[in-house]
C-alpha cells in the first residue's frame, strides 16, 4: 500500500475496516486493523459492548459491529498486536481525536506535543497529547489519545515524542 503525507487511504485499501461516513460522525467508534489471522480473540471476550466476533472462528480476523460500539476504548488495550484504535470524527469537531495503544515509557504528558506518524512510520506533522491513560485494568498497554486535523484521523496509527533520543542525535 503506497501512502503520501496527508494522503487519506482509498475505499478499497481500508475495506470492511472503516465504519461509513456516517457512523463516523456520530461519535467515537473503533476501528480494528487486525490482518494476523492467527488463534487470538482477546479483543472478543474483553468488549463489554458484544460488539466484536470472530466470523472465522478462533483464526478469523474480527469483525465490528459499528452500530454496537461505543468508543469506550477497552478493546484497544486489550489487543496482543496493538491493531486497535478509537476515533471520534464527530460532526463539527476539529481536530479530531485519535486514541492508540502504547507500551513505551516513560510515557507522554498530557498537553505534549508530539510527532504523529502513519502506519508506516512517517511523520505526518505535530498534534497535541489530548489525554494518557494507564493501569492495570488496560493490561499494562497505557492508550494515548491525540488531536489530529480530520484528514489524518484514519491514518495517523503511533507518534514519536519529540526531543527524544534520535532528534538529539540530529544534533
Amino acid at each position: 500500500m503506497s501512502y503520501k503525507k496527508g494522503d487519506a487511504l482509498t475505499a478499497k485499501e481500508l475495506a470492511g475496516q472503516i465504519p461509513p461516513q456516517e457512523r463516523l460522525t456520530e461519535g467515537p467508534v473503533a476501528i480494528i486493523e487486525c490482518v494476523e489471522e492467527i488463534p487470538c480473540n482477546p479483543c472478543v471476550e474483553i468488549c463489554p459492548q458484544g460488539a466484536i466476533s470472530m466470523p472465522g472462528g478462533l483464526n478469523g480476523l474480527p469483525k465490528l459491529d459499528w452500530e454496537k460500539c461505543n468508543g469506550c476504548g477497552v478493546c484497544v488495550s486489550g489487543c496482543p498486536g496493538l491493531a486497535i484504535f478509537v476515533v471520534d470524527l464527530t460532526e463539527g469537531r476539529e481536530p479530531a481525536s485519535v486514541a492508540l495503544p502504547y507500551e513505551f515509557v516513560p510515557l507522554p504528558e498530557k498537553g505534549e506535543m508530539v510527532m504523529a506518524l502513519d502506519r508506516e512510520g512517517n511523520e505526518l506533522g505535530p498534534v497535541e497529547v489530548l489525554r494518557v491513560q494507564k493501569g492495570k485494568r488496560l493490561d499494562r498497554t497505557s492508550i494515548v489519545t491525540i488531536a489530529a486535523p480530520r484528514k489524518w484521523a484514519l491514518v495517523a496509527r503511533n507518534f514519536r515524542r519529540l526531543g527524544r533520543r534520535d532528534d538529539r542525535e540530529k544534533t
